[in-house]
């Protein structure tokens, strides 16, 4: 069986990485509480979007994204924090790759909404 590419779940996963990266430069600097929070909605991003890939019906499926967006937003503002606390590091490519994947979720759900009323 050839597995299909889904772009998705793949820009998920690097993100994820990059996040993971990004909290062991945080806990080197002795921030481990934003660590600890960015790691968590960073990380659970993907996992929600995976676990939306076995929904029960199109609306489970919606719902499980739905949830991975409100991580998304989670990890934007912990983002935030480090962008603006002047002893925090921080990486624009963060930024940057929550913001394309936040694009691609958004698209995902109003177009499954859209396509659940026909």
């Amino acid at each position: 069986m050839i597995e299909k590419r889904n772009p998705v779940l793949e820009k998920s996963i690097d993100f994820a990485l990059i996040v993971m990266e990004f909290c062991e430069l945080l806990e080197q600097n002795r921030k481990f509480v934003i660590a600890n929070q960015l790691l968590k909605a960073g990380t659970s991003i993907g996992a929600n979007i995976h676990e939306s890939q076995n929904a029960e019906s199109r609306i489970d499926f919606i719902h499980k994204m739905k949830i991975a967006l409100k991580e998304l937003e989670e990890t934007k503002y912990w983002l935030i924090l480090c962008d603006r606390a002047k002893s925090y590091p921080f990486n624009p490519a963060l930024k940057t790759s929550v913001d394309e994947l936040g694009l691609i979720m958004y698209k995902i759900v109003s177009t499954s909404k859209r396509n659940l009323a026909k």
